[in-house]
């Protein structure tokens, strides 16, 4: 059987997180998405226009072995340029830095940070998609 066709692209991502109201100001207030859902206390689905995320309530207890680990998200950027301003931007809100931004070898610039959750976010500028 053949591949049916080509998707488009990777446009939702759910994670767990702890402190569902910090999550939520962090990627609303700072990085502009906009509540899309809010089904119960527990849950809530914000878009940026072109894609989802789903911040879901997570237990306070360890995760199971077996639970999937997530390396990081990206937000994309139209700019070089404008990775800095994030940075600038992220940090000047007091949120906690990994790196600062980069170049790197393809042409892309990025900085990762974090989200109250702990999440690792990149910030990047690719210029095949950006």
């Amino acid at each position: 059987m053949e591949r049916p066709g080509k998707t488009g692209g990777m446009r939702h991502i759910a994670l767990f997180v702890t402190d569902l109201p910090a999550c939520e100001q962090f990627y609303v207030d700072y990085l502009g998405m906009k509540v899309e859902w809010r089904p119960d206390e527990d849950n809530v689905y914000l878009t940026s226009g072109n894609d989802n995320l789903a911040l879901h309530r997570a237990e306070v207890t360890p995760a199971p072995q077996e639970q999937q680990k997530l390396d990081h998200i990206g937000f994309i950027i139209p700019t070089m340029d404008e990775v800095d301003l994030w940075f600038e931007y992220l940090q000047s809100k007091g949120v906690k830095m990994r790196n600062a931004p980069r170049t790197h070898r393809d042409g892309a610039r990025s900085f990762y940070c974090f989200d109250p959750a702990g999440t690792v976010v990149q910030i990047i500028y690719h210029p095949p998609i950006s």
